[in-house]
């Protein structure tokens, strides 16, 4: 029997595809065939088990248990068989957060994007690739613009029929549905239909769906650019009208991965734009009005951007815990005792804060701010076209004052 590596790379990821064994090379067989423990999906197992000789151990669940299990075997020649490419939302991303890449080898498979992209013949730097796989199905609102080519992977058999009631439901009912099941083993099989006429029955439970995008009449289109439409949102009035938003957003300077709170939310039209910069943005919400509160949530996942968390409470009390953002937007309540000097305390360093103001009131508190610690005060006046008569002229908008301030580094 050949030797496994040495214990230095203890850690053995193989990539397998519904082929099993016939998929593999000769070193990943090998790897296989000398490992004394390999950790594996329930399906991972039986597809390799002409291949393994050692212990075999399935998942368990919660899934933590077997990473547990995994960590506890360093420096002992270790495999762990995996879906496709492990790195591409895979096992191998997990453990590669406790196990340094020295301790690692790693033989990928294709994965089951890369799949899909071949069937259809999309050049896959071309498309949006998304999992959907334990993730919100909301998520793929924001990538749903016209001619757009797009490969989701489903939670399970559900998925597509699901995927398509939602394209129906926003506009996007002409769309073509392509689910590709089982891809690479015995049991594929490709099937399109216009999303509006889906009735595919019996899918299996490991499929991706292409979707090439068509917007209908009325389709729900969201702008690449800040300042989205205010109709797009629910709304009760207390919202940040969208020239505003878009001028705040640009003040607020979002950058990768960035924690954003944005303080007497209203809408949540701030933290949802602050959201859809980037996949990696995060935001916190804090909203004292139930109601607002469920609004926002509602914006959020109709957004595409159901990770935006929902504080319902009242600053400076509702932000006492919270982790520390990189800026903070202050909306409404900022006059309210407290919440300017909890916001200041709780931005990081080197952080920013932007804040505006409709009242005399927070005016006269952003004034002071400035007055004390620098920073950039603008005010803004927006006019809007309107009726007069028969005629037709300018009707002012409440005057927005807007202070920007970076916080020193300490």
């Amino acid at each position: 029997m050949s030797e496994m590596p040495s214990t230095q790379r203890w850690l053995i990821i193989i990539g397998i595809g519904e082929d099993g064994p016939a998929g593999l090379g000769d070193e990943a067989k090998r790897l296989i065939t000398a490992a004394p423990v390999v950790f594996g999906g329930a399906r991972h197992i039986e597809l390799m088990k002409t291949l393994i000789k050692g212990e075999a151990h399935r998942w368990l669940s919660p899934f933590e248990q077997s990473i547990e299990a995994v960590l506890a075997r360093r420096g002992m020649p270790t495999i762990v068989l995996a879906s496709g490419d492990p790195f591409y939302y895979g096992v191998g991303a997990t453990l590669s957060r406790h196990v340094p890449a020295s301790e690692m080898t790693v033989i990928p498979a294709p994965s089951s994007f890369s799949l899909a992209a071949s069937r259809l013949g999309w050049p896959l730097q071309d498309v949006t690739v998304l999992s959907l796989h334990g993730r919100p199905l909301d998520l793929i609102r924001p990538h749903l613009h016209p001619s757009r080519k797009i490969l989701a992977l489903t939670s399970d058999s559900q998925g597509p029929a699901d995927l398509a009631r939602l394209l129906q439901e926003t506009g996007f009912g002409q769309s073509t549905l392509t689910v590709l099941e089982a891809l690479g083993g015995l049991h594929e099989r490709v099937s399109t239909q216009r999303a509006a006429d889906f009735a595919l029955s019996g899918i299996n439970d490991l499929n991706v769906c292409g979707i090439e995008v068509v917007a209908g009449a009325g389709a729900r289109i969201l702008p690449l650019s800040a300042g989205l439409d205010d109709s797009l949102f629910e709304h009760d009035g207390q919202i940040t009208k969208r020239e505003i938003r878009a001028m705040t957003l640009s003040a607020l300077a979002p950058r990768h991965g960035e924690l954003l709170w944005d303080i007497g939310a209203g809408s949540g039209s701030i933290g949802i734009e602050w959201m859809l910069m980037h996949p990696s943005m995060r935001a916190i919400a804090v909203e004292s009005s139930g109601e607002r509160a469920a609004g926002i949530r509602r914006n959020a996942a109709s957004f595409g951007v159901p990770g935006l968390v929902v504080i319902e409470g009242q600053a400076p009390d509702a932000v006492g815990s919270l982790p520390a953002p990189e800026a903070i937007f202050i909306g409404g309540g900022g006059s309210d005792a407290g919440v300017m000097d909890a916001a200041i305390a709780g931005l990081r360093a080197g952080g920013r804060l932007v804040a505006n103001a409709v009242t005399t009131e927070m005016e006269a508190i952003l004034l002071a701010e400035h007055a004390r610690r620098g920073g950039s005060l603008i005010r803004i006046d927006i006019a809007r076209s309107a009726p007069i008569g028969t005629m037709t002229g300018w009707r002012p908008a409440m005057p927005v004052t807007q202070w920007s301030w970076t916080k020193p580094q300490e």
